[in-house]
C-alpha cells in the first residue's frame, strides 16, 4: 500500500520508524490548497498526519476515494471530521502523545519572558546596550493555571520548585482535586487573572473554551502580567490580545499557538515587542515524535492484520 506522511516540517518521519510494510513517503510543506494535497496523495490507501497541521474535513475525504487509513499523531484531533470518515470507510487510528514537552516549552517562555531573554540575546549579538532590561521574579509570584489537567499539573509542581504561589480555575476544577495538586483554587476564572504575575493556559479547546480568554478578561490582568498559552489559539481571543499588547495593557505574552499555521509573515505577533513566540513546538521533541511514528507504524501492522489499534470515534 501507498503511505504519506504529511507535514514532516524537520524531514525526520521515516528515519523514525521502520516503514517497511508500506511504500511511504513524505512531504515537508504544507500544502496550500485541497487541490494540490489531493493531486499529491490521490494514489494513497494510508495517510498519516501531524496533529491539526493538515484538517481533514468531509469534502477531503470525498476527494480521496483510495484512502482506507488515516493515522493522527495524539489521541484526539479536532481537525478531521469522523462521521465523514466513517461514511467515506475510513478507519482513524491515533498514537500516544507525551505531555512532558509541551511542559517544558511552556517553563522556556515563562522562563523567557520574566528574564527578558528574547530581546537581551538579540542585543547582545547585536553589540547592543550591556543590559537594558529588568527580570521579574518568579519567586514569591502568583502563577494562575487556567486549566489543571495533566500538563497543567506538571506545570504546578515546577512552579512550586521556583516558590511561586500557584492558582488553578477551570469551569470543572474542584477544590480537592487542586488541594491534591498542592494548588489553590481560585474562586473565580476573573480572581485568577487578577492576581496572577502569569497566566498559563492549558484547557482543551472545545466550544466552552473558544474564546475563554476574551477582550473583558484580558482587562482584568494585572499590567505587569504575562499570559503564555501552549494549548490552542482560539482558547484566547486573538484579536484581543493583539490589542491588548499594542496597547501595552498587559506586560507581554509567551505563545507557541495560533490561528493560522504556519504564521503569515505580516502578523502583529511577529512584530510586536512584547511577544516571545515559538512556531507551535510544544509537542515538538525527538522522544515524542519517535512515539507519535513508532506507534503510527504499529496501527499500520494492526490495520493490516485486520485488527486496528488505537481507534478514534469507536463507539
Amino acid at each position: 500500500m501507498n503511505c504519506a506522511v504529511l507535514d514532516d516540517y524537520q524531514g525526520v518521519a521515516l528515519s523514525l520508524a521502520d516503514w517497511s510494510a508500506v511504500s511511504a513517503r513524505s512531504y515537508r510543506e504544507p500544502f496550500t490548497s485541497h487541490d494540490d494535497l489531493v493531486e499529491a496523495i490521490g494514489d494513497c490507501e494510508i495517510v498519516v498526519i501531524m496533529r491539526e497541521r493538515t484538517p481533514f474535513p468531509a469534502s477531503l475525504f470525498a476527494r480521496l476515494p483510495r484512502l482506507r487509513l488515516l493515522i493522527t499523531s495524539g489521541l484526539r484531533n479536532a481537525s478531521i471530521d469522523l462521521e465523514a470518515a466513517r461514511a467515506h470507510g475510513v478507519t482513524v487510528c491515533g498514537t500516544a502523545s507525551r505531555s512532558t514537552p509541551p511542559t517544558e516549552l511552556t517553563w522556556a517562555l515563562i522562563l523567557g519572558l520574566a528574564r527578558q531573554i528574547g530581546p537581551e540575546s538579540a542585543a547582545f549579538r547585536a553589540n547592543g546596550p550591556w543590559q537594558q532590561t529588568i527580570g521579574t521574579d518568579l519567586h514569591g509570584g502568583t502563577l494562575g493555571l487556567v486549566g489543571l489537567g495533566k500538563i497543567g499539573t506538571q506545570v504546578a509542581r515546577v512552579a512550586q520548585a521556583f516558590g511561586m504561589d500557584v492558582t488553578a480555575w477551570s469551569q470543572n476544577l474542584t477544590a480537592g482535586r487542586a488541594e491534591a495538586a498542592g494548588v489553590r483554587l481560585a474562586p473565580s476564572k476573573e480572581a485568577l487573572l487578577e492576581s496572577a504575575g502569569f497566566v498559563s493556559v492549558h484547557v482543551v479547546l472545545s466550544e466552552r473554551t473558544r474564546g475563554l480568554i476574551g477582550a473583558p478578561e484580558l482587562a482584568r490582568m494585572r499590567p505587569d502580567a504575562y499570559l503564555v498559552n501552549t494549548s490552542r489559539a482560539a482558547i484566547v481571543d486573538q484579536d484581543a490580545l493583539v490589542a491588548a499588547l499594542r496597547e501595552q495593557r498587559i506586560a507581554g505574552a509567551g505563545l507557541d499557538v495560533f490561528d493560522i499555521e504556519p504564521l503569515p509573515h505580516d502578523h502583529a505577533f511577529r512584530t510586536l515587542p512584547n511577544v516571545l513566540a515559538t512556531p507551535h513546538l510544544g509537542y515538538v521533541t525527538r522522544g515524542n515524535y519517535a512515539t507519535y511514528f513508532g506507534e503510527a507504524v504499529e496501527d499500520i501492522h494492526a490495520f493490516l492484520a485486520g485488527s486496528p489499534v488505537r481507534v478514534l470515534g469507536r463507539t
